[in-house]
């Protein structure tokens, strides 16, 4: 049985891992309440914790002694610092989609989740795989999208989607037209493809997950990323011509074709496409039972929420 100072302990562990994130939203939202440009100098502030959180845990991927824990746990916290300016942005800047700012609110509070089970890990001197696997992921998927999101490659990108997006709205449809990253359906503009249409965000998460996984051979790697990558570019396309169509022909707004449909229809397509490469590379359903299993650490967190809810396990 735990004594009295050491239960103290835990609880102010517990309150602290919950008070950090709840202070990184506050003061999130108070610097960024809605969206800014890429020439605004506040977007280019943002991008140093966003970089340096990724590149720490990038580098503690690579740590293995308690001196890797420690910058994993530094990195995560910043990184959390970064993810909590966003909720607002993301919430405005797709034209009210709740969805996105509550993933992005309830992300801090898991980063930050994720850096307390780093210091678990030091405080009793343990290994635990997917906690390496999980930072090494993180940093290689943030930064191959932040890298592509600011350079001409993001330009160059979002172009070539627009462009094939068209051609297939035009092939199944007909009477498109394309202007910029504008397509316009039947003379009626319908959408405009911006650099989150490309579907690259659900390409680099496949990315991080097989890139971090230490012990596989480069031809399983490379096919888990042909079956994952080549469809979800493919059904990109597909998926932003049917938002263009029921727009361009008025069968619905650009609310319910854009954050209803298709994003149901994306997150179906990725849950498949994860039983796929789950089938292929059986060690990425290991690493992900590992992180759902964290709880069961029984850390000074899980016994604060099972004292509150009157848990006994």
């Amino acid at each position: 049985m735990d004594s009295p100072l050491k239960k103290a302990e835990s609880n102010s562990v517990a309150f602290l891992f919950i008070l950090i994130p709840t202070i990184m939203l506050i003061f999130g939202y108070i610097l960024f309440p809605e969206p800014t440009y890429s020439e605004d100098l506040s977007i280019i502030l943002l991008q140093i914790p966003m970089f340096l959180g990724l590149i720490l845990l990038g580098i503690g991927f690579f740590i293995k002694n308690s001196i890797g824990n420690i910058v994993k746990i530094l990195g995560w916290f910043v990184f959390a610092a970064y993810w909590a300016t966003q909720p607002a942005i993301m919430y405005l800047s797709e034209d009210g989609d709740i969805f996105n700012a509550v993933v992005g609110i309830l992300g801090v509070y898991i980063l930050c989740y994720i850096a307390y089970h780093e210091w678990i890990s030091l405080e009793r001197k343990e290994k635990i795989s997917c906690l390496n696997w999980i930072a090494g992921a993180s940093s290689i998927a943030g930064i191959v999208y932040f890298g592509i999101e600011r350079t001409a490659i993001g330009t160059w990108l979002t172009e070539r989607v627009a462009e094939q997006s068209e051609w297939v709205l035009n092939l199944i449809i007909g009477n498109s037209e394309i202007s910029g990253t504008h397509i316009s359906l039947d003379g009626n503009y319908a959408v405009t493809i911006i650099f989150a249409c490309t579907a690259i965000q659900a390409m680099v998460v496949f990315i991080g997950m097989i890139g971090a996984l230490p012990k596989i051979n480069l031809k399983r790697r490379i096919i888990g990323l042909m079956i994952t990558l080549i469809p979800i570019y493919i059904l990109n396309l597909l998926r932003n011509a049917m938002v263009a169509f029921l727009v361009g022909r008025d069968i619905t707004d650009f609310f319910i074709a854009h954050n209803v449909i298709s994003k149901l229809g994306a997150l179906i397509t990725l849950i498949i496409l994860l039983f796929i490469v789950i089938k292929l590379i059986p060690e990425i359903f290991d690493e992900i039972m590992c992180l759902v299993d964290l709880h069961k650490r029984n850390g000074p967190i899980e016994k604060a929420f099972k004292k509150i809810f009157g848990s006994k396990k």
